[in-house]
């Protein structure tokens, strides 16, 4: 089996692409359970974000995979295949390997160095753990994605390189003032209560806002987010005008939005609605008698109507101004160090994989030679009843000695040399010269996958 990857991004599609592929949870949990039940694959996980979704897979078969993924992905996105072909891309073992790692760093993001993508790809895993999807590739891979993308942010200065893409759309629509005092003591409107919408109201209470109202689907997770902010960022549940110091926030229902979007000066929108939230008729009348408004729209699909760009008093910035924006962006030379950390660590993990990948064999080698020593003792026992148990047990200890100084050498260096690029093929070897049975070194595989499941866990809730 070997490692698989097939998606588009920003950098392979237009936004108006993205935007029709574009999966809900529920139809990631779709996409890679048919991946498993299609039978091109063993393991599978789906990274979806606003900027990319990508199947990930452990396949048998490169054509067969590259084919059954691409109209899987098809399938789920409701992009008609012919339609979707042009802006796929594939990467296959190392190859995939090393994508990932970069997307962990913050490399292929919009905005270079943003390190919300580490959020986005723990979540990727968490729902193929959570559906038993991911195996031991993939949850090795993933994790080790995840240490790399810290280690990037933690060695490096890849963090100046770029900002959150919350950020960077405040700093497009403050339009080259400092988004501080572009945005002190304006009043903003949330919309939604994700990671996203989270870290823009986050954002905005540190820009120094008047207020940040929050509007979501469900009202109890717009006013934990309005909790959180009170909490970390100092902020008040009292109204505007109450008296209160400092920034002030309030959840509310979505069917409240109209009225405050005719309050808003600032409105960021960020939710999983796969339609328009804010139409540019609704934007326009809340425009009526009052000031400009600036729209920040991080959705995919899109929540705020692109026909906003030709209402007079409004400035959108979306995900396409973005895209656009960032194509100018500059590099930091911190870039070159992370990509050269990536390859050390996509050649590491390599190593560690092909290693891994013999040692179920090496484990079925021993457990055989173990046997053939019991079948050996036992025989010596009926050949010589006379021995004391003082006498059968050195006899048993010298040929159990014999035994393991005549595979350590072997062992050691099939182990080295299965590390080494190409070096898969030392396991099939082993299995051939000493007639391994397959099904005990399959067993011994899953056992290994199981612990490596529990190790993750127990990891994670640590």
């Amino acid at each position: 089996m070997s490692l698989l990857v097939v998606g588009l991004s920003h950098r392979s599609s237009p936004v108006s692409v993205l935007e029709r592929a574009a999966l809900t949870r529920d139809a990631q949990a779709a996409l890679v359970h048919d991946t498993l039940a299609a039978e091109p694959a063993g393991e599978a996980a789906v990274l979806a974000t606003c900027n990319r979704i990508e199947l990930y897979a452990d396949v048998d078969k490169f054509h067969a995979g590259v084919a059954e993924l691409s109209t899987l992905l098809a399938r789920h996105s409701g992009v008609p295949l012919d339609e979707l072909t042009p802006y796929l891309y594939v990467h296959y073992e190392d190859r995939a390997v090393h994508h990932l790692f970069s997307v962990a760093c913050g490399l292929d993001s919009m905005v270079v160095g943003e390190g919300q993508i580490l959020g986005q790809i723990k979540d990727a895993l968490a729902l193929g753990q959570e559906l038993h999807t991911a195996g031991r590739l993939l949850n090795d891979l993933f994790q080790q994605a995840l240490r790399v993308g810290k280690r990037a942010h933690s060695e490096t200065g890849i963090d100046k390189a770029g900002q959150s893409l919350v950020t960077f759309g405040l700093e497009q629509l403050a339009a080259g003032q400092p988004v501080d005092a572009w945005a002190k003591g304006k009043r903003a409107l949330v919309i939604g209560a994700g990671s996203m919408s989270s870290l823009a109201a986050a954002t905005l209470a540190r820009a120094g806002v008047d207020h940040v109202a929050v509007a979501n689907r469900t009202l109890a997770r717009a006013e934990r987010l309005v909790h959180t902010l009170e909490e970390h960022h100092g902020t008040s549940l009292a109204e505007p005008g109450s008296g209160a110091t400092g920034v002030t926030a309030s959840a509310v229902e979505m069917a409240a939005v109209p009225g405050e979007l005719a309050l808003a000066d600032i409105v960021v929108s960020c939710t999983g609605a796969t339609g328009l939230v804010l139409t540019a008729d609704a934007i326009g009348e809340a425009l009526t008698g009052r000031g400009p408004v600036a729209l920040l729209d991080l959705a995919m699909p899109r929540d705020i109507d692109a026909a906003v760009h030709r209402l007079t008093g409004a400035r959108l910035v979306d995900i396409e101004t973005l895209a656009e924006a960032s194509a100018d962006a500059p590099m930091a030379a911190d870039v070159d160090q992370v990509r050269s950390i990536v390859s050390d660590e996509v050649a590491a993990f390599g190593a560690a994989q092909r290693a891994a990948h013999i040692t179920p064999t090496v484990v079925a080698l021993r457990a055989m030679a173990a046997d053939v020593v019991a079948g050996e003792i036992a025989r010596l026992d009926g050949r010589l009843p006379g021995l004391d148990d003082k006498q059968r047990a050195e006899i048993a200890q010298t040929v159990r000695r014999v035994v393991d100084k005549l595979l350590h050498a072997p062992t050691v260096r099939v182990k080295e040399l299965a590390a080494t690029p190409g070096g898969a093929g030392y396991a099939d070897a082993l299995r051939e010269l000493f007639d391994l049975d397959p099904q005990t070194v399959a067993a011994v595989s899953r056992a290994d996958t199981r612990n490596a499941q529990l190790r993750n866990t127990a990891r994670e809730s640590a």
